[in-house]
C-alpha cells in the first residue's frame, strides 16, 4: 500500500480560536464559509492569534484529508504521499514535523520568497468560517517541482489521487498533468469541489479537468452553487449528483461516481444509475465540538478505503465513521486509533 494514495494541495498551518460574532462581522466573515484573504483581513491575524484559546494545527484541504486517511489505515505508514509548497520557516518546520507524525510521505517545495500559508479557522457554535492565506502554498510550480523525476515516480506510484478544488486556484497545470495520467492509466482520480468560490470564480480552470474526474465530492452547498453555475435548472441535491454524473468523461472505463454530503443530512451518492441516500452516523448536537475539517475527514475516511479496494457503500460507511469522531475535536485532529470495523 505504500505511497498508493496521491494528494496534492495547499498545506496550511491552521489557527483555530473561538471568536463571537462581532469578530465576524468587524471583517466581514459568513459564520459557516471559506474563503482567501484580502488585504481587509491582514489585522484578522493579528488578533486571533491574541484570543484566549488559540490552537494550532497542521492543516490544508488536501493534506487533512490524506493524512486521516493514513490515520484510518495505520499500518503500513506511509500509505499517502503529499506534494504542496510551504516557506523555509518555523511555521514550515512545524508542517513538516507534524506531517511526520501522521506517517504522510509528505515532499514539500521549499521556496523563501513567501512564508508559510496559514488558514485561520474563527469558531462560533457549531460552524467555522475559514480565512486562507496562502503565501508560500501559492507558490508551487509544476516545473519546479512535479516534473522533477524523483517526485513523478512518487505519481506514478500512485493508484488513487486525490486534490482539493482549492489547489485550482493554485497550479492548474500541476492538476491537468496528474488527472491526465490517471485517465490514461485507468487510474482513480477524485477532487472536490471545496468551496462555493471554486465553481463560481475558478469554473474554467475547474470544468477543464472535469472530464478526468472518476469521483466527485462537496458538500450541499458547493454543490446547489455548482449546478447553478452550469445552467442545471434544479435545486434537488440527487439531480444535481445524477446531471454531474453524466458530464462528459475521458476514461469511459469507469463511471463517475458523486458524493454530496449535507452536514447531518443524509449523504447522496450515485450508485451506477440510480442516485442513493447514505445516512450518517447519529450524534448529540452537545457533542459537536467544532465542524471544522468534517468534509476534509469524511473524504479521508472515504479515500482509506477506497486504497483498499472496497465497494462504494463501505469507503461511505468510513467517511462518516471519520468525519464523526472529527466533529467531537477541536480542528482536523484525531485520537491515537480508530475505532473502526
Amino acid at each position: 500500500l505504500e505511497n498508493m494514495l496521491f494528494g496534492m494541495g495547499n498545506p496550511l498551518l491552521d489557527i483555530s480560536a473561538v471568536v463571537d460574532k462581532d469578530f465576524l462581522d468587524k471583517f466581514g466573515l459568513k459564520p459557516n464559509d471559506q474563503i482567501l484573504a484580502e488585504d481587509k483581513h491582514k489585522a484578522l491575524f493579528d488578533e486571533i492569534v491574541k484570543r484566549t484559546k488559540v490552537e494550532y494545527h497542521a492543516g490544508g484541504s488536501t493534506q487533512n484529508s490524506v493524512k486521516i486517511a493514513q490515520w484510518m489505515i495505520q499500518e503500513p505508514h506511509k500509505v499517502a504521499t503529499f506534494f504542496g509548497c510551504i516557506g523555509s520557516d518555523r511555521f514550515g518546520e512545524i508542517l513538516k514535523t507534524k506531517a511526520e507524525e501522521a506517517h504522510v510521505d509528505a515532499h514539500y517545495y521549499e521556496q523563501n520568497e513567501e512564508p508559510t500559508g496559514t488558514c485561520a479557522a474563527c469558531i462560533t457554535g457549531d460552524n467555522r468560517s475559514l480565512v486562507a492565506n496562502l503565501a508560500a502554498a501559492n507558490c508551487y510550480k509544476k516545473e519546479k517541482h512535479l516534473d522533477l523525476d524523483s517526485n513523478w515516480e512518487l505519481v506514478e506510484k500512485a493508484k488513487v489521487y486525490y486534490i482539493a478544488g482549492f489547489f485550482l486556484t493554485v497550479s492548474p497545470e500541476s492538476i491537468l498533468k496528474v488527472a491526465k495520467h490517471a485517465s490514461d492509466k485507468n487510474k482513480l482520480f477524485c477532487l472536490n469541489l471545496s468551496a462555493p468560490f471554486i465553481s463560481q470564480f475558478f469554473k474554467e480552470p475547474l470544468m477543464k479537468v472535469m472530464p478526468y474526474v472518476d469521483i466527485l465530492f462537496g458538500n450541499e452547498t458547493e454543490a446547489a452553487t455548482f449546478a447553478k453555475e452550469l445552467g442545471f435548472e434544479t435545486d434537488d441535491i440527487a439531480e444535481i449528483a445524477k446531471k454531474t454524473q453524466n458530464l462528459p468523461k475521458v476514461n469511459t472505463k469507469r463511471q463517475r461516481v458523486v458524493v454530496f454530503t449535507q452536514g447531518k443530512d443524509d449523504t447522496v451518492a450515485t450508485v451506477g444509475e440510480r442516485v442513493t441516500m447514505f445516512p450518517v452516523v447519529d450524534i448529540d448536537q452537545n457533542d459537536i465540538v467544532d465542524t471544522n475539517g468534517a468534509g476534509d475527514a469524511f473524504v479521508g475516511g472515504f479515500l482509506s478505503a477506497l486504497v483498499q479496494e472496497q465497494a462504494l457503500e463501505e469507503c461511505i460507511r468510513a467517511g462518516h465513521y471519520a468525519a464523526n469522531v472529527i466533529i467531537r475535536r477541536v480542528g482536523c485532529t484525531f485520537p491515537d486509533k480508530p475505532d473502526y470495523h
